[in-house]
């Protein structure tokens, strides 16, 4: 474990707590010394992720354990805490996060800013609209926190070198294999330098992690920025006071030593450049009060009495920044090297957590918790840029108490990766979002207006016009209230009408693709996947990746090119984590995710717009690949797709990217074709019920939970199917004769994901929102939208056992209770008539 600060502390307690019985901490000062020290030490429990949220409530129930434990007190002030909102925004975004809390059984309440004003009576509450109130904040000491872990730790075996520094890393076929220590000043008598094997290493050192990493060739983008916050003189402020945080005005302060601790996050922060960060115990900067006015005049503002109040302390030292402001955990690209990092924000709060889900990680494989926006490994290979690292970390930093808006693009470092089409794009209007650094088309806001009828052509069904009218008068769509409606053009739903009535044109060049081939390719895929991969060349199979859990861990296509050679097409973001998910379970990856394009043409005019540029025979069934040529562009056709809609994926060699962009569009459009964006698949993919790992599906949760069962093999062995199985049993326990059993590919879990249809279409979900069953808190949702298709409101969240279509729930969007209907799914095309046929064709 390298680093003492509250991270290593942590990890080191939580390993040994499992069962490990030699942990060795070294630390080159004394603990706590390098980041942890000089932490303001909040502890708000809300945050905005479920995994995050988990982290910080196990914390909070940590403390007490560590105090009987060892008889130190960990610093923890349960004093409550308050949020403020000032702008109507903000009390929208306070509702959100309300509802959201309701589902963690927080106890929190939405205030008045007189009801706030009681709370603590000096704070200036006239222009206060609303505050939260959540009475499981508060506030922690963070040097006691790190000495009760430590002491901890020591108690459970841990060995903990203080005054030794690490000189090198050494590794050997890809894996860490030891560490060189060292203690004493280089050159004098006591110096001493000696080597420690080991095959798991931890960096957790704070802002010098990025440094250590760069010992053993690791990338750890951490980027030091310099933060402030001031303390004053003691004027009688009760220890009682909660912790207030004022993001509208970019301050939050709380008690200390009967004064008030002011932080804030300023708008222009700098980085901390150093070719040796924390080389001295207890780093500082010289105070910069004119970079501070700005949050000392608001917590003026706020507390009033600060104005006659002498500042007395003013703490500037490093915080451990990362690319989007979220810890970095997880093992490196070193086999063995793991880091616990970037403890920026709310890494004192979480600390607890992080412990927890490392130890759990680096004993039994997979943490409990869903830590995938924490992983390092959700960043490619360009987080090893240092002036990219920096430009995000600078923008995520300054605007770390703005409203993030769901789908809210920000602009800092892009672009970066950009399809062969891009240009294309541009030219047609496109508005892009990004994803792992790659440019997506959210929407071509060229389509925002509706398409004259004969270019649509006609519905198979006959019913062209009636999608148009139902919801949305003029085909325009009406524009979702609150949140939903902020980020939007209806050039979304003349995608999606156009993807149903002719055909649309999706650029998934950014999917992320991995190759594993040679001999054993079959089976250790075999052994990986839930799936039955033992299929004909040129099948595709839909598969999950399951933890030992049963828990998945990625959610993927897998197409046969050869005996012995496969391509697996996974999300844009997910690339690096499952080609280390499979490493690490044997199989040999490669990723060639920018050796090819990949353009997806779907719709019931799609057989007739190939065809005209393609002597091939397209009629190949679903779920099948097969090599044509489109014009003079080679290209392997993938018929499966994640709207509903008949077509294809088409992946041809990069180089050929913007040729076969340019047939495509050439042959689609006089047949009624739309470029489309991400936007509008989100919106049919809801329609037919498509999951999305992250969101619907998750390491939490199992196939069988998510109505995947079809996709799990009963005919052989692989990772997490021993879980299935029991929980297979269990489920059969439960079963009364009352109930007819269910086939062994399909026990009844606890919980099922569930379709949810809303009663107001204009009350859209995002995630996240409360689900009452019967009056009392049931769940959250996962994910939601709007379906053109179907003009429904439609969202999805897990309800638990007895849970049927027509059942009726109520969904919290952003603090109004709406009706919705539990719906058998899915609600378009239940039949999926759509996607296995061919189309009628008109040139047939």
């Amino acid at each position: 474990m390298i680093g003492g600060g509250v991270a290593g502390c942590s990890v080191a307690y939580h390993l040994a707590r499992l069962g490990w019985t030699e942990v060795i901490l070294v630390e080159r000062h004394e603990l706590t010394e390098g980041t942890t020290w000089h932490s303001a030490g909040f502890v708000g429990q809300l945050r905005s992720t479920v995994t995050q949220t988990k982290m910080i409530m196990y914390s909070a129930g940590l403390y007490p354990e560590l105090a009987r434990l060892t008889g130190l007190d960990p610093g923890w002030h349960g004093v409550g805490g308050l949020r403020l909102a000032t702008t109507p925004e903000r009390v929208e975004e306070s509702l959100r996060l309300a509802g959201a809390g309701e589902t963690y059984g927080l106890g929190l309440e939405v205030l008045s800013g007189a009801e706030a004003k009681e709370r603590f009576p000096l704070l200036y509450a006239d222009d206060v609209r609303a505050a939260l109130w959540l009475p499981g904040d508060g506030w922690l000491d963070p040097a006691l926190l790190a000495r009760a872990l430590a002491a901890g730790a020591r108690k459970l075996g841990v060995r903990i070198l203080t005054g030794t520094r690490v000189v090198g890393l050494d590794v050997a076929g890809g894996a860490i294999t030891g560490v060189r220590l060292a203690s004493g000043t280089e050159g004098a008598e006591d110096f001493e330098e000696w080597p420690v094997r080991a095959e798991t290493v931890v960096v957790a050192a704070g802002a010098a992690s990025g440094w250590v990493g760069r010992l053993a060739g690791v990338d750890i983008p951490v980027v030091p920025i310099k933060h402030q916050y001031v303390v004053t003189e003691p004027f009688g402020v009760p220890s009682s006071m909660p912790t207030v945080r004022d993001p509208d005005n970019i301050v939050y302060f709380r008690e200390e030593n009967g004064g008030i601790l002011v932080g804030g996050y300023i708008r222009n922060p700098e980085i901390w450049s150093t070719a040796a960060p924390l080389e001295e115990p207890r780093t500082v900067f010289p105070p910069d009060m004119p970079k501070f006015q700005e949050s000392w005049d608001s917590a003026v503002r706020r507390v009033p009495a600060l104005a006659a109040t002498r500042i007395t302390k003013v703490v500037h030292g490093p915080e451990a920044f990362t690319p989007d402001g979220e810890f970095l955990l997880g093992e490196t690209s070193v086999r063995g090297l793991w880091t616990a990092a970037g403890f920026c924000v709310h890494g004192l709060a979480a600390a607890g957590g992080v412990g927890k889900v490392m130890a759990e990680w680096i004993v039994d494989g997979s943490p409990e918790y869903d830590v995938f926006g924490m992983d390092l490994r959700r960043f490619g290979a360009h987080a090893r840029s240092a002036a990219w690292s920096r430009a995000k970390a600078l923008d995520s930093y300054s605007k770390y108490y703005d409203i993030v808006y769901p789908g809210e693009e920000r602009t800092a470092a892009r672009p970066l990766r950009r399809s062969p089409a891009w240009v294309r794009h541009a030219e047609l209007g496109a508005v892009f979002g990004e994803k792992a650094g790659w440019e997506r088309v959210n929407w071509f806001e060229s389509n925002a207006r509706p398409a004259a009828e004969p270019g649509l052509g006609h519905r198979p069904d006959g019913l062209e016009d009636r999608g148009l009218r139902r919801g949305g008068g003029d085909g325009r769509g009406v524009r979702p209230a609150g949140w939903a409606g902020r980020i939007w053009s209806p050039a979304v739903r003349e995608e999606c009408l156009a993807t149903r009535d002719a055909a649309g044109l999706f650029d998934q060049t950014s999917f992320a693709k991995l190759e594993v081939a040679g001999a054993g390719a079959l089976e250790g895929l075999q052994r990986a996947c839930a799936g039955q991969l033992d299929r004909p060349v040129g099948s595709i199979v839909y598969t999950q990746l399951l933890n030992a859990r049963g828990g998945v861990e990625a959610d993927l296509t897998v197409t046969r090119l050869a005996d012995d050679r496969f391509r697996l097409v996974t999300g844009t973001a997910f690339g690096v984590h499952d080609a280390a998910w499979l490493r690490g379970q044997g199989v040999d990856v490669r990723d060639v995710t920018s050796a090819h394009a990949c353009y997806c043409l779907w719709g019931p005019r799609a057989l007739d717009i190939l065809g005209s540029v393609c002597g091939d025979d397209l009629t190949f069934g679903y779920l099948r690949a097969r090599e044509i040529s489109v014009g003079g562009v080679p290209v392997l056709a993938q018929r499966v797709t994640f709207v509903g809609e008949f077509g294809w994926e088409l992946y041809c060699p990069s180089e050929y990217g913007l040729t076969l962009w340019d047939t495509l569009i050439a042959a689609g459009t006089p047949y009624g074709m739309r470029p489309a964006g991400y936007r509008a698949i989100d919106s049919m993919r809801l329609e037919k019920g498509y999951r999305v790992w992250g969101l619907d599906i998750t390491p939490e949760t199992t196939p069988y939970e998510a109505g995947l069962g079809f996709a799990v093999a009963g005919d052989k062995d692989f990772l997490g199917r021993a879980a299935l199985d029991a929980a297979h049993r269990s489920a059969d326990d439960r079963r009364t004769s009352a109930v007819p059993a269910a086939s062994p590919k399909a026990p009844v879990p606890a919980r099922s994901l569930f379709c949810l249809v809303l009663d107001d279409p204009r009350q859209v979900c995002l995630g996240g929102e409360p689900v009452r069953s019967g009056g009392l808190p049931a769940s959250r949702v996962t994910s939601g939208g709007y379906g053109h298709r179907v003009d429904r409101s439609i969202a999805y969240a897990y309800l638990p056992r007895g849970t049927a279509p027509g059942d009726r729930v109520e969904v919290g969007v952003t603090g109004t209770w709406v009706g919705a209907a539990v719906a058998a799914e899915p609600l378009y095309d239940p039949s999926s008539e759509r996607v296995r046929r061919l189309p009628p064709s008109s040139s047939a």
